[in-house]
């Protein structure tokens, strides 16, 4: 049995609208998704002692939110991920995108899916969220309608996207819940055990777009096929974290991608997909400024993404998986699943 229930999270500045949370709850776990960029806040699971915890980065506020923030939870588009110098030719024709992380665009732009305010409706076991993308929002061509739906099945959440699209245009959309399956709130992800189902990964510049190669994990720093501790894993390659696309065997039907196992907890994170691609990352750019909830501060590698998606930067490297959704679609499903 699930229950969903709604209430009112808080009111956008300058009447904008109200913000509504909803609460999804099963016998294995608790989700609060709201309506500003479809986020989740919360995702509480027992450990194995029954002792509950809140494992995602976030804010008990929906001020928190509205603040220059990283994503926290929320699903991020038009196009997730970065596009290389934000532009891109379709038929012909060059869009310009903001630039909005170093020289190049990332996740939908200055006011992406995450910054906008969703409409919900209740379902049985979960929640849909739509909107409307205007044609020439943040420089993508043509008008995209979205549905976002978060389903809870026991210990499995389901997040489902649908688009479709008046004309073609890019789509790649993902969550970027942040976990830390000791709590938020816990200093870091160091004694997190970190398995991804991928033979190849995409090599990166300095400004994080793939240089086009694909290439084999063997041998690297990058074999996550067998489980590896987090820390000890950074301290032996000399890294300062993961923000890299793993490459995915892309299927119609939705298979197992990774799995985070928590030692001292118990807690195990597993995420299947349909998507060619998952960017795993482990929170390199947070830096403590940021008041999270219950008064948690958010230091560097205190969380990790793993944002299921298509390739960064695919619209401009043709032989990455096929990222155009064309308007004779009648629309594209995505699927994500996080089994707790």
């Amino acid at each position: 049995m699930v229950s969903v229930t709604r209430a009112v999270f808080g009111d956008l500045p300058l009447g904008a609208g109200t913000v509504e949370k909803f609460q999804l709850q099963s016998d294995q776990l608790r989700v609060d998704i709201i309506s500003w960029g479809c986020t989740i806040t919360a995702l509480e699971v027992k450990d194995r002692q029954g002792r509950a915890s809140d494992l995602v980065l976030g804010f008990a506020e929906l001020e928190g939110y509205l603040q220059k923030q990283p994503y926290f939870g929320a699903v991020v588009g038009r196009v997730a991920n970065r596009i290389a110098k934000g532009t891109f030719t379709l038929d012909g024709k060059e869009y310009q995108l903001a630039i909005n992380n170093g020289p190049n665009s990332l996740h939908g732009g200055v006011r992406g899916f995450d910054k906008v305010l969703w409409t919900p409706q209740v379902l049985s076991n979960g929640v849909e969220f739509s909107r409307v993308s205007p044609d020439g929002e943040e420089g993508y061509p043509g008008e995209l309608k979205v549905w976002v739906t978060y389903t809870l099945d026991g210990g499995e959440l389901v997040i489902n996207y649908r688009a479709q699209a008046s004309q073609t245009t890019p789509v790649n959309l993902t969550n970027h819940s942040y976990f830390n399956l000791a709590g938020q709130g816990s200093p870091n992800i160091y004694d997190h055990e970190v398995t991804i189902e991928a033979d190849a990964f995409l090599p990166v510049d300095e400004t994080l777009i793939p240089t086009g190669e694909v290439a084999p994990v063997q041998g690297t720093a990058f074999d996550l096929r067998k489980p590896v501790e987090l820390g000890k894993h950074l301290q032996e390659f000399h890294m300062n974290g993961f923000d890299h696309n793993f490459c995915l065997k892309g299927s119609k039907e939705k298979r197992f991608c990774a799995r985070v196992h928590h030692a001292g907890s118990g807690r195990v994170l597993e995420v299947y997909t349909t998507q060619p691609g998952v960017q795993f990352y482990t929170g390199n750019f947070l830096d403590g400024t940021l008041k999270g909830k219950r008064g948690a501060v958010y230091p560097k590698h205190s969380g990790f993404c793993l944002e299921t998606q298509n390739w960064p930067d695919a619209v401009n490297q043709p032989h990455f998986p096929p990222v155009l959704l064309k308007p004779d679609l009648s629309g594209m499903d995505l699927w994500e699943m996080d089994q707790i």
